[in-house]
């Protein structure tokens, strides 16, 4: 995961919350006190105006009231108006102080005394103030200064309240705005000091809170590659510490329950391996999402091919089931994978899944192969039509002859033995297959025991095969190829004999008149290698395979002509089996065919 930097990290919100807080405060505060201070001040200045300026107006009114005698041994109204200006006008903050009478002219100035006796020009204020007595205050700019100044304009009443004067005051307010821009200017360092202040804290606290949260999101990037042996300091019982306390719960919870799912992937992981059905997981829209190796064998394609392709596809089952949630109940699909080469079957059974809302969330597909299944079945099906066969021929023999013979047939002394002759032989041909039946099937559920002893099998051959010299005809030949040295091989005699005496009553039924058969015996590296020749009709090519199976026979006419059970190399090939030797034919049409077996021979230490 990418490291957070300090510009995105919750530390940075933190101090910049911290710091827009003060600063909303210390603003609101700042505006606050600002604005009263200002009121305040003004109002001490104006207050002190105010009180001088009603001192020198009463003072100015017992002058101007007073009566004054032509001798003149008092000063003169001017000289008295000097004086009280002098005594109570003067001020820093006076910038223009005027003492205007009825008349409209100045009589006093605690600056401008040039313009003493002069009319008053050019404002109106107090000519408003003589007319109207009214008093009139105002602020504002000198024009040529700039500086801020409080005008007032006062009427001098005479005991009648009747105007008889004014004082114009022109007061400088820069004094005043200048002590208030200084105390905005130490409010201001005081408020860069508590920003700065505020900032070291809100790292302090911000470092405290993001501690905690910090090591769970370094903890939280180590459970996610499945380390859950770390836990997160727990700094107290806040908030943060619970929240804390409750991800180590929370770990400890995600510990047991992924041990828990990773026992059960592994259970599920090692079923599925070892299951010898192959398993399909679907999601909801039919595409595969899981496949087992014994899947990938069946199907032929790996899982990176399949992966993502819908399930009708790989399967090639046709469109008609399109609908996934009548899988289930189509019950097992025969489908087949058959090509040129060989004959392939797989069955397949479909499950839906649903989630806990009980929604189709997709389908779990279990293929197994059924060819085996499949040829069993088939053979069975021909082993009961082929023994319900070879018993309806002789069985309908026997009741025609019999019926014949309870018709009175039995009377005719040339016929009747002829026909007794005839069931009898029926009979024995019943007796034979069944015993081959019997024999076969014990040999199919191992009940039949081979009795196996150190046979020297080059005087047992010849012993064998001088039976057949001495029951065939005069113009069948048999050829002997049998080494001299002694051979020894552990097998059951009987049953060695019996495979000889199939293979070669079959040799002996097939060869023309006059005709050869060669019995060969050839020693290999640890086996003997018996063949026996032929010099009948040969058997076709795609025949071959199929003499050893049950019933099967390349010429049906004639064998059954022959009294042939169509069992005898179906006998012959359990047997090798037994014996861990192999069996096999070789032939070629018109030249007559070679039945091969190998015997496995006695090993040193056997021997020894």
């Amino acid at each position: 995961m990418k490291k957070v930097s300090f510009f995105q990290s919750i530390q940075l919100k933190i101090i910049i919350i911290m710091i827009l807080l003060l600063l909303l405060a210390i603003q609101v505060i700042g505006a606050y006190f600002a604005q009263r201070l200002e009121n305040d001040l003004k109002g001490s200045f104006e207050e002190n105006i105010e009180e001088r300026l009603s001192v020198l107006n009463y003072n100015l009114r017992e002058s101007f009231m007073q009566e004054r005698p032509e001798d003149g041994d008092m000063p003169t109204l001017q000289e008295d108006i000097e004086n009280i200006v002098s005594l109570y006008g003067q001020s820093d903050i006076y910038s223009n102080l005027q003492v205007v009478d009825r008349q409209f002219r100045i009589v006093g100035s605690n600056t401008q005394e040039e313009n003493i006796g002069k009319l008053v020009t050019g404002d109106s204020s107090v000519r408003t103030a003589i007319m109207y007595g009214s008093s009139i205050r105002m602020i504002m700019r000198d024009g040529h200064t700039g500086e801020r100044m409080l005008i007032r304009t006062i009427p001098i009443h005479d005991p009648e309240e009747e105007p008889i004067g004014a004082i114009y005051l022109e007061a400088s307010m820069e004094e005043l705005y200048a002590q208030l821009a200084s105390i905005n200017n130490i409010f201001l360092n005081g408020t860069l000091l508590a920003i700065l202040v505020s900032a070291m804290v809100g790292i302090l606290v911000a470092r405290a809170i993001t501690k905690p949260i910090t090591e769970m999101r370094k903890q939280a990037q180590v459970m996610s590659q499945g380390d859950f042996s770390q836990k997160v300091n727990v700094y107290g019982t806040d908030e943060i510490g619970q929240l804390a306390m409750t991800f180590n719960d929370m770990n400890e919870k995600i510990k047991l329950a992924n041990h828990t799912t990773e026992e059960e992937r592994r259970k599920l992981s090692s079923v599925l391996s070892n299951m010898s059905d192959g398993v399909i997981a679907t999601n909801e829209y039919g595409q595969i999402t899981l496949m087992n190796d014994p899947a990938i064998t069946l199907i032929g394609k790996n899982f990176e091919e399949a992966k993502g392709r819908s399930i009708f596809e790989v399967l090639q089952i046709e469109e008609r089931s399109v609908d996934l949630m009548d899988m289930q109940d189509s019950g097992s699909i025969t489908i087949d994978f058959s090509d040129d080469e060989q004959f392939f079957l797989i069955k397949a059974n479909f499950s839906i899944v649903q989630d806990e809302n009980e929604q189709f969330s997709g389908l779990i597909t279990v293929i197994s192969d059924v060819t085996e299944q499949e040829k069993v079945e088939k053979e069975r099906r021909e082993f009961v039509s082929n023994v319900s066969h070879e018993l309806r021929t002789p069985l309908t023999t026997m009741r025609s002859y019999l019926e014949a013979l309870t018709d009175g047939a039995w009377e005719n002394k040339e016929i009747a033995p002829q026909f007794l002759e005839v069931t009898q032989s029926e009979t024995e041909r019943m007796i034979r297959l069944v015993n081959d039946l019997l024999q076969l099937s014990k040999m199919d559920h191992k009940e039949q025991e081979m009795i196996k002893e150190r046979v020297n099998v080059v005087p047992f051959f010849h012993h064998v095969l001088d039976r057949f010299e001495m029951n065939k005809q005069e113009s069948i030949k048999i050829d002997r190829y049998i080494p001299r040295d002694s051979i020894f091989l552990w097998l059951d005699k009987d049953k060695i004999i019996q495979v000889i005496d199939n293979i070669m009553s079959n040799a002996m039924k097939y060869s023309p008149e006059p005709g050869t058969i060669r019995f060969r015996i050839m020693r290999e590296r640890n086996r003997i290698k018996v063949s026996i020749s032929d010099q009948g009709p040969g058997i076709a090519r795609e025949k071959l395979d199929k003499i050893f199976e049950r019933f099967y026979r390349a010429d049906n006419a004639r064998s059954r002509q022959l009294g042939g059970t169509g069992l005898g190399l179906a006998i012959a090939k359990e047997i090798i089996r037994a014996h861990h030797g192999q069996i096999w034919a070789e032939s070629m049409e018109g030249k007559g065919t070679t039945v091969f077996f190998t015997l496995p021979l006695i090993s040193r230490k056997r021997g020894g």
